[in-house]
């Protein structure tokens, strides 16, 4: 059996939690390969190396700054995004034919199908959540949602059934494929593993570099830092001793720009201005290894997964956007977590409420993060509750091989 996943490009977290899908089909004896774009592509390289990995298309999505903009956002990119899941299915079209793939597993990537292989669509909002002033727009959301689902074989949840999961209503209500399956598959964690590998990387000593021409690539608090020239931490053997250190707070920036950046400097102010060892990862596979001290803060550019486990689990608190993955991530390692929802994307906001609610985590709104409001909220952080049973998903893997 020949799988081709392929991951949507809004942000990390669709990548990191394709890890324990990716997994169970290998275990299950399936030739397993990768539809990859560059913002994603060196994250699998790095978990699985030796896995092929195919150039998709790339949706490029620029969220709206604030969350009032999203209807009129979606209006606006309807054109664009219809063109890119056009060309999204004919490559999938062109993968089955030039590959031989028997199974196409799409992570929110709308148009990834073929009628000539089994096509799974997963997806954790069944719901697609608008602010209030445009709560019309959700049931429009539903249908096309809908529809889009029925071009599949079948749909997969990565949450529990029962309600609430860790998506509550987002997962729980709203579109259904008709009369194709729809299976919960439990969270869905790369940190899942009893025991992650371990990773040979690279010296993080940063090679000399133009600040014009590799800016892109750059996050902004590195380009601070290499302006500034502040001292890297160059040594593998410096940073191994650092696995058993303790952290106040640990920092996770990731998402799409312009909010990515604007979140890495928010944090970057207020964690200056706490007292304790902080740590920001700041979300930047392409960049490579890069690591360096400013104040009280370690910065460090990526970590691979096994030395991200161990950040998160040494730190007292957790800051981070309420993204889907990251949810599941966190409570998969059993941390307090605040979470910071991008403006713009109100399934975070929904989520963070929601999650805020039932106790499992802080909300901090956006436009409210500073040092004053981070140090509040340490006083009302509670350890997340781990939910799940990854039979689920080995058993839907096993339905699959059973099919195919």
């Amino acid at each position: 059996m020949k799988v081709l996943v392929a991951p949507l490009d809004w942000g990390l977290g669709h990548a990191t939690r394709c890890v324990p899908v990716i997994r169970e089909f290998l275990r299950a004896g399936a030739e397993v390969e990768l539809a990859v774009v560059k913002a994603n592509a060196n994250f699998f390289r790095e978990v699985f190396p030796e896995l092929r990995q195919r150039l998709a298309p790339s949706y490029n999505i620029v969220y709206p700054k604030h969350g009032y903009n999203m209807a009129l956002w979606l209006l606006k990119n309807s054109m664009h995004l219809n063109s890119v899941m056009r060309y999204e299915h004919h490559f999938a079209e062109e993968m089955v034919d030039r590959h031989g793939y028997d199974v196409l597993f799409s992570d929110n990537r709308f148009a990834f199908y073929s009628k000539r292989a089994y096509s799974i669509y997963m997806t954790h909002q069944r719901r697609i959540a608008f602010p209030r002033s445009f709560a019309a727009f959700e049931r429009v959301g539903v249908i096309w949602h809908a529809n889009i689902m029925r071009k599949f074989d079948e749909v997969w949840v990565p949450d529990m059934e029962i309600f609430p999961g860790y998506a509550g209503s987002l997962s729980h209500s709203g579109a259904t494929p008709g009369d194709k399956p729809l299976r919960y598959v439990g969270p869905l964690s790369r940190f899942s593993e009893k025991t992650l590998p371990a990773v040979q990387r690279k010296s993080p000593i940063p090679e000399n570099v133009d600040l014009e021409k590799d800016v892109d690539l750059m996050s902004v608090s590195e380009f601070m830092a290499r302006s500034a020239n502040v001292e890297w931490n160059v040594s593998d053997a410096s940073m191994d001793a650092k696995k058993s250190a303790r952290y106040k707070v640990v920092a996770v920036v990731s998402g799409v720009e312009p909010a990515r950046t604007q979140f890495e400097l928010q944090l970057r102010e207020a964690l200056l201005k706490i007292p304790g060892r902080h740590m920001m990862i700041l979300g930047k596979p392409s960049a490579g290894y890069k690591t360096w001290t400013e104040g009280n803060i370690e910065f460090h550019t990526h970590l691979a997964t096994p030395e991200f486990a161990d950040a998160v689990r040494s730190a007292d608190y957790v800051v981070s956007r309420g993204g889907y993955s990251t949810v599941m991530d966190m409570a998969e390692l059993g941390a307090k977590c605040i979470f910071v929802p991008t403006p713009g994307q109100f399934e975070q906001i929904v989520l963070a409420h929601d999650l805020s609610k039932a106790g499992y985590a802080v909300e901090i709104k956006a436009d409210q993060l500073n040092a004053d409001t981070l140090a509040k909220s340490f006083e009302s952080c509670v350890k997340m509750p781990k939910l799940g049973n990854s039979n689920l998903l080995r058993s839907a893997v096993e339905n699959i091989v059973r099919i195919i």
